[in-house]
């Protein structure tokens, strides 16, 4: 019989919320319809500068202590930061004095510039400049708001009005410049030039051109001394493709583009910082400021390690030291005071992990079959590629041991790779399956996950219990050579069992079997009168003298009763007797 056919009318449709969404309308400043953007391939790591110890600083409930404002220059320098915004040392003590540490303590790298952030007003610019003297380099990042709301609530200026903000500050900047003495080994202090239009995605673009050319004009870049432009999206008000188009509408209409530094400066109002920014690297911006894991006011900056390992996953050198990501982490939360979510891209604790079964399992596999790949001379693989991981978490200095965690939802692909990496134990397809169902059990009465030591409990509890009822004390083997292999093996067997003596013997193929003959001589009553092996399987742990064997063989009984058995012993043969033994004990009971 066909299938009905779904009706629309049958689709329950949303609700209308109560939400009063009419009070705000889409913000589409131009509408760029010859857009190329969307055909670039990022092929390149912008120029990267930190702004952790300004925007982020800033916004911290409690802001950075001199120590903490050191370390953090330290680990950005040592991750390859060649700009970083110090601080705004007109507007606040604390960062004029970090910068006069760092100039006065020589902490400056050959390869790195400061830069300084200060609005267009006489005062603060004067003050800059005064922390600057003896610097070896720096940038001046020189700002005004443009956009029409601050115009006229903040400022209650005009265009003309906001304009004439704008060039004063680029002048007097380049009367401070020229202001500044001799440093103390009779060398100048370079000076590089930034300007923020702030508020820019707020602002009319003809405007934002027209601000920008006026800055231009003082200052007078060249293509060997060129200014940076930066185009804050202060407050992330339309979506990333927009973002896109009004950057590449921005680089085709500034004049002197050889001369200008086209610079980012997302924010994540809309949680999409990460994409604008990637639209704005598309769209020909040279450059992006960011901070570490997105920290920054309201909901952040955005992330340039997050940006830096898009790059990387895609095969393009991010020009940034990610390879310890735990310590950037660590680092980041000593200085910020606040915590990395736990679901952070790239960094947080369960980013390598999976918990459904099916993701488990592929992932097992996957890595299984990464291994297989690698050269054995090198022990290198040619490409990473493993189902839901998007790049080797080794990489960025976490490991695999880890990848995997296990709970209710968890499938025999988790409690394989637990037991295999943290254990040693490379369990057979069956016997997966098996013991999966007693990790469930635990999981689903706990109602949360399960660690591999209580795994590794459970698995000792279940398959190799510190006490059991019969005990392999001794065994002797002898094996005839002959035409005839049938039954070429004898064996004679000391157990213990349940505190008393007993000595078997009996004979077959091989160890195992003749050890199978002779339990089911001395104690077949007790399983049905049969026992048999149906699979056996064998491998490893360790290395050199400390190296054992461990056995695994799946028995049956006279009823179809399917067990198995696990035994381990430094001797194949010997683990392979203890396996059979603790198979058949598992049978009784």
């Amino acid at each position: 019989m066909p299938p009905e056919t779904v009706s629309p009318e049958s689709i329950t449709a949303q609700s209308p919320s109560r939400m009063p969404f009419d009070k705000y309308e889409p913000f589409i400043p131009i509408k760029l319809t010859d857009r190329t953007w969307p055909d670039v391939v990022i092929d390149a790591a912008p120029l990267w500068c930190s702004v952790d110890l300004r925007d982020g600083n800033q916004a911290l409930i409690d802001p950075m202590d001199p120590a903490r404002k050191l370390q953090m220059f330290t680990e950005l320098v040592k991750m390859g930061f060649k700009e970083i915004e110090i601080g705004f040392p007109s507007a606040s003590q604390p960062d004029f004095d970090f910068l006069r540490q760092l100039i006065e303590e020589d902490l400056i790298p050959d390869d790195v510039w400061i830069q300084v952030l200060v609005q267009c007003r006489p005062e603060l610019i004067e003050r800059t400049y005064e922390g600057l003297r003896d610097a070896p380099r720096a940038i001046v990042h020189f700002y005004n708001s443009t956009n029409p709301l601050q115009r006229e609530v903040v400022f209650n200026l005009d265009q003309a009005g906001i304009k004439d903000v704008a060039l004063i500050g680029a002048a007097l900047c380049k009367e401070q410049e020229a202001l500044l003495p001799a440093r103390s080994d009779g060398s100048t202090t370079q000076i590089r030039y930034e300007y923020s239009p702030e508020s820019f995605t707020l602002t009319e673009p003809e405007y934002a051109i027209e601000v920008c050319e006026a800055v231009m004009n003082v200052i007078a870049p060249t293509p060997t001394a060129p200014i940076i432009l930066n185009l804050p999206a202060t407050v992330e008000c339309y979506s990333p493709n927009v973002y896109g188009d009004v950057i590449e509408w921005f680089g085709r209409s500034i004049s002197r583009r050889d001369s200008v530094i086209i610079s980012l400066h997302p924010h994540n109002d809309r949680g999409c910082a990460v994409a604008a920014a990637e639209f704005g690297m598309m769209a020909g911006a040279d450059r992006v400021e960011g901070t570490l894991f997105g920290n920054g006011e309201r909901t952040g900056n955005v992330d340039v390690v997050n940006l830096a390992m898009n790059l990387f996953m895609n095969g393009v050198d991010p020009q940034l030291d990610i390879s310890d990501i735990d310590a950037l982490r660590r680092t980041a939360e000593y200085c910020n005071r606040l915590p990395v979510s736990p679901r952070h891209p790239y960094v947080g604790d369960l980013v390598y992990t999976a918990f459904s079964g099916s993701h488990q399992d592929a992932i097992k596999k996957g890595i299984d079959a990464l291994d297989q790949s690698r050269d054995s001379a090198t022990g290198e693989y040619a490409k990473f590629a493993v189902p839901y991981l998007p790049i080797d978490p080794k990489h960025v200095g976490r490991t695999y041991e880890a990848v995997i965690r296990v709970n209710s939802q968890s499938g025999k692909g988790g409690v394989a790779y637990v037991m295999k990496t943290e254990h040693g134990f490379d369990l057979p397809r069956r016997l997966q399956i098996e013991f999966s169902k007693t990790i469930q059990h635990i999981t689903e009465d706990s109602g949360t996950e399960i660690g591999p030591g209580v795994m590794w409990d459970a698995f000792q509890l279940e398959y190799m219990p510190s006490e059991p009822n019969m005990r392999l004390r001794s065994h002797e083997l002898h094996t005839v050579s002959n035409d005839d292999t049938t039954g070429n093996t004898s064996i004679q067997v000391q157990l213990d069992v349940n505190g008393s003596a007993h000595s078997l013997s009996g004979q077959g193929d091989g160890p195992v079997e003749a050890f199978v003959a002779a339990l089911v001589s001395e104690f077949g009553s007790s399983v049905g009168g049969d026992f048999d092996v149906l699979d056996y399987a064998e491998h490893a742990i360790g290395q050199g003298s400390d190296a054992r064997a461990v056995a695994y063989i799946e028995t049956v009984d006279a009823n179809g009763n399917i067990r198995w058995g696990i035994g381990t012993d430094p001797n194949i043969t010997t683990a392979s007797l203890r396996a059979v033994l603790a198979g058949f004990e598992r049978q009784r009971h």
